[in-house]
């Protein structure tokens, strides 16, 4: 505990957006160095995943959401270690956060791992892929956004496949699938205990526009 009380005590939030500017309504490109495409990780835990790919990918811009402000701090710290300036995160639920802060066709990719998967029948409401989730994410995306999911949960997989393949604003493409340094903490606890991740990715359909003209 000590350790982790000193790691904290030097973190300065440079890449967490507080909490009063995004209820005020938040500007998000204006809080990045450039204007570059947006990829969301929902729910970025330790931030393994995020940090990796913003080493990665540094023309792009990536927001982290996630619930547990400890969790941010690390992250926040790490990645000004690094000199990662295109990773910015929020500190909330990620439903609200995507269906009333994100600007509509803002992001070209979302990054939804190891949601919990609320296992118990009467605890699934509170799962967050839902119908009304979905609605935010096609709003949040732009024309052929992708949605990358990944569960070790076979119910929570099922059901997710269920909705999207029912939903005709989606349609589905090859999963998307992290290298090695990429992996998130869940993933490798997962496999190290014998547990095999479930993915699936969808794509959001391209609007077609019809025009008509009336004969006189």
């Amino acid at each position: 505990m000590a350790r982790e009380r000193t790691t904290l005590q030097n973190v300065h939030d440079v890449l967490i957006i507080p909490a009063s500017e995004v209820k005020s309504g938040l500007n998000l490109s204006a809080r990045f160095p450039a204007v570059r495409p947006l990829y969301v990780d929902v729910g970025c835990g330790r931030g393994r995943f995020l940090l990796a790919q913003a080493r990665n990918h540094p023309d792009t811009n990536f927001l982290g959401i996630d619930r547990v402000s400890r969790r941010l701090h690390k992250i926040d710290h790490r990645a000004c270690q690094a000199g990662l300036t295109n990773i910015r995160l929020i500190q909330g639920s990620a439903s609200e956060i995507i269906r009333e802060i994100l600007e509509p066709r803002s992001v070209s990719v979302f990054f939804i791992f190891f949601p919990d998967p609320w296992p118990k029948r009467r605890h699934q409401c509170h799962r967050l892929v839902s119908p009304d989730f979905m609605a935010g994410l096609h709003a949040a995306l732009v024309e052929t956004g992708d949605v990358h999911i990944c569960t070790d949960h076979e119910d929570y997989f099922l059901a997710i496949s269920k909705l999207f393949a029912s939903d005709s604003r989606f349609s589905g493409i090859p999963p998307f699938v992290p290298c090695a340094e990429e992996e998130t903490d869940f993933e490798i606890l997962f496999r190290s205990l014998g547990r095999s991740a479930r993915r699936c990715s969808f794509r959001k359909q391209r609007r077609i526009i019809t025009e008509t003209s009336e004969v006189v």
